[in-house]
């Protein structure tokens, strides 16, 4: 009876959330459907009458929008752990993206009589009421968890410090809804004794038993890494009753690297990645990259000609300088400048390394003899690294991200300093929205770009962004 008990239990909240899932998906795009029509009236059409028509046709679109975009940046996975800020950060994110895409739609198709104030307006209608949805549910949740509905029976298997610290966090989210039934431990000697308020009800052989004689909705197991071989016979007898299984992946002690689990044909792997994993993210970063660098090429066609004139005019060498530089993991590619020094700069560098005002394998000079009085005005106002949208537009460099550097750089790094490669250098980054050469520390420079990596997000390109702005209009910190 309570084997059967276990199974119904555990396919009822599997089916529930499923379709609490598709419920809430439901309901999202009712909100996002209603909000376009109250975005359509609230903006007036200047000639005193509404077209409709015009605007049935972008409902199918907006939809699609919303509805990727919410799945994607996981706002229907389990609600059980989310934080009212996880879910506002996601549908804010999911506007900001969302916003950009649909006005992008709009203007490659064309359609001029679709107002923009409309737009804007379902849009913030939308992350209003979707908003409050979900705080609302959570809400909702969290009382009911507390007088002990829609709660999951877990049970325990490891009784060391990480499954202490597993119960803790437990223990201190009351809201989550999750009860610990009980511990096991491959030790017999610990049966029956306490463990952060938990009773060990059994070892490794009673586990059949306490499957059928208690409710258990999920088992997880976090256990030594010499424990692995042990556990595979009680995961094994879980897959054949139809249990979740969880285990911890914090098996080995890295301090940066996050774990995933992906498959490779039908090989399961465990990925540790220190970088930015967000795939979507990512792409909607390239997307981005693309069409302003396709836009800003455009748009500075003037200034590039202007500048390849005047570099031409006032000395003798090639408008641009190019050079390898350090891509993505160490990809190399040519990066073109326009040229801001004499010819023959290079073969003068060895004479000017004892005035390096930087510490570490970089050159840095204020007032280095090499630059034409053209180059310093060009460096001064970064009118030098236009060409670098080119690099930008063919993917070799991003909009935003590490600083480039040369392969006779990357030669000297430290093993720590190397993790600045493994994301897609950039136009501008955090040394530079700093005001570039204020900072000549080599290792503050270092560090700068792995906080980059490390709290990657679209929204902190854009604040780097905005920030490289009046740095550059200013002419602050370069030389």
């Amino acid at each position: 009876m309570c084997f059967s008990l276990c199974h119904i239990n555990s396919a009822m909240l599997k089916e529930h959330y499923v379709i609490f899932r598709g419920l809430m998906t439901f309901s999202d795009m009712c909100i996002v459907f209603a909000t376009f029509f109250l975005g359509f009236y609230l903006r007036k059409h200047p000639n005193g009458y509404y077209q409709m028509s015009d605007y049935l046709i972008l409902i199918p679109i907006l939809l699609i929008i919303w509805g990727v975009l919410l799945y994607c940046f996981g706002m229907y996975n389990s609600f059980r752990t989310k934080h009212i800020s996880d879910v506002l950060f996601i549908v804010i994110e999911a506007a900001l993206v969302g916003c950009s895409l649909f006005g992008s739609f709009i203007f490659i198709t064309k359609m001029n009589s679709v107002s923009r104030l409309h737009i804007v307006y379902s849009f913030l209608f939308a992350v209003m009421f979707i908003s409050i949805e979900k705080i609302a549910l959570i809400q909702f949740f969290r009382y009911q968890r507390k007088k002990g509905f829609n709660t999951r029976n877990i049970l325990i298997v490891g009784t060391g410090v990480r499954a202490q610290h597993l119960i803790n966090l437990i223990s201190n989210h009351p809201e989550w809804g999750i009860r610990i039934i009980g511990l096991v431990d491959n030790d017999t000697t610990k049966i029956n004794t306490m463990i952060c308020g938990y009773k060990v009800i059994g070892s490794f052989n009673d586990v059949s038993d306490i499957l059928h004689n208690c409710v258990v909705d999920e088992v997880i197991f976090v256990v030594p890494r010499s424990w692995l071989s042990k556990i595979e016979k009680i995961m094994s007898m879980c897959e054949i009753e139809g249990l979740k299984v969880s285990v911890a992946l914090d098996l080995f002690e890295l301090k940066l690297s996050k774990a995933k689990y992906s498959n490779l044909e039908k090989l399961p792997l465990l990925t540790f990645e220190s970088t930015p994993d967000k795939l979507l993210h990512l792409f909607i970063k390239r997307l981005f990259d693309l069409g302003v660098s396709t836009t800003a090429l455009i748009v500075s066609s003037p200034v590039f000609a202007l500048a390849a004139i005047t570099v031409k005019m006032t000395s003798r060498g090639h408008i641009f300088f190019k050079q390898q530089r350090c891509s993505l993991n160490g990809r190399t590619f040519t990066m073109y400048k326009f040229r801001t020094m004499v010819e023959d700069a290079e073969s003068k560098l060895n004479d000017l390394l004892k005035y390096n005002e930087m510490k570490g394998p970089v050159f840095k000079m204020k007032n280095d003899p090499r630059v034409t009085r053209v180059g310093k005005f060009l460096r001064k106002f970064s009118i030098d690294e236009l060409p670098q949208l080119w690099s930008v537009f063919k993917g070799d460099m991003s909009l935003v991200g590490p600083r480039p550097p040369i392969p006779n750089e990357v030669s000297k790094y430290e093993p720590w300093q190397r993790r600045r490669l493994s994301m897609r250098p950039g136009l501008t980054c955090l040394w530079q929205a700093y005001g570039r050469n204020k900072i000549t520390d080599f290792n503050e420079w270092m560090r700068l770009d792995l906080t980059y990596i490390d709290n990657w997000s679209l929204w902190l390109d854009c604040k780097i962004l905005l920030k490289t702005l009046p740095v550059v209009l200013f002419g602050v910190g370069a030389k």
